[in-house]
């Protein structure tokens, strides 16, 4: 594999980890029971998993807007070939 090709599957790759990441994380926290505070130790890991949540849907969009810069000429080329965006 190319340097380029490996740079593209790397952010492919972290991309597809985070979406999973994010799917799990954004389930269990729908599933576990509503609480503000108390010592509860389900609400404790729905706080753990928010958190987990929020910084990896940070990271998620970091990565999401380097595919589409990696991928704008692409993109580019595609539009105009379908005559949505021109050259």
């Amino acid at each position: 594999m190319s340097q380029k090709s490996t740079y593209y599957w790397f952010i492919n790759v972290v991309n597809m980890i985070l979406f999973v990441l994010l799917a799990v994380t954004g389930v269990i926290n729908w599933l576990l029971p509503p609480g503000h505070g108390g010592e509860s130790f389900l609400i404790s890991i729905k706080h753990f998993m928010r958190d987990i949540h929020e910084w990896a849907g940070f990271i998620f969009i970091v990565f999401g807007i380097i595919h589409v810069v990696v991928h704008w000429t692409y993109i580019k080329n595609n539009l105009a070939k379908y005559g949505i965006f021109k050259n």
